[in-house]
């Protein structure tokens, strides 16, 4: 996932604002104790979703993907003072410990954490999103996609993270590379929906930052 030269990406991380204590804590703690770390946001991303998220400056938050809870605090220092930011996640073991995280934050009574599966739980929510991040099972990116759409506010924001693929999307794709096949062909039909303005952003493993139109 690392597309600069290694001294341009440590010279751009360190002229960039640095973790809070919290996030430092949890970047830590993520790479010792937790399984496939590298799914972390981490520092420069997370800095980044923090000021789209305060560019945008959201009363709902959508997160797909919780993780360890990382980019979800990230996303939460944008958000309006009565802002909400509700974040799914399978994952069950993680809970103890990203609830933890939730309730050392600032935004303990902003964050609704859910265990479950997004494709189920999206269909009951009933607000109105500004932001929207998905970052989960990438075979379900489309389906996220078509499920959040209807709940995004028009001019509202999805985000997708992991678009790029270690490269691979723009490298030749073997038929039987199922996830990368799969990327590529979203970010076609992403870039082609006349419903969004879309820019693919190389930072880190890629983001697609796509504004709701209509």
């Amino acid at each position: 996932m690392e597309f600069l030269p290694e001294h341009i990406d440590q010279y751009a991380c360190i002229h960039t604002e640095s973790e809070s204590s919290l996030l430092a804590k949890i970047n830590r703690e993520t790479h010792a104790q937790v399984m496939k770390p590298r799914m972390l946001s981490g520092h420069m991303q997370g800095r980044i979703l923090s000021m789209f998220s305060h560019m945008i400056k959201p009363q709902n938050i959508l997160e797909i993907g919780t993780y360890t809870g990382y980019s979800a605090l990230c996303l939460a220092e944008g958000m309006q003072k009565n802002g909400k930011l509700i974040t799914l996640d399978i994952n069950e073991e993680l809970q103890t410990r990203v609830q933890g995280y939730f309730d050392a934050s600032a935004y303990a009574n902003q964050i609704d954490y859910r265990i479950g599966n997004a494709v189920t739980i999206i269909p009951t929510l009933q607000e109105r999103f500004d932001l929207v991040f998905i970052d989960a099972d990438k075979l379900n990116y489309g389906t996220y996609y078509d499920l959040v759409f209807d709940k995004v506010a028009t001019g509202g924001f999805i985000i997708f993270d992991n678009v790029l693929w270690s490269g691979k999307v723009a490298e030749p794709i073997k038929d039987n590379d199922k996830d990368t096949l799969y990327l590529h062909a979203l970010n076609k039909r992403l870039h082609q929906d006349p419903r969004v303005q879309n820019v693919l952003m190389p930072v880190r493993d890629g983001l697609m930052i796509l504004r709701k139109l209509t």
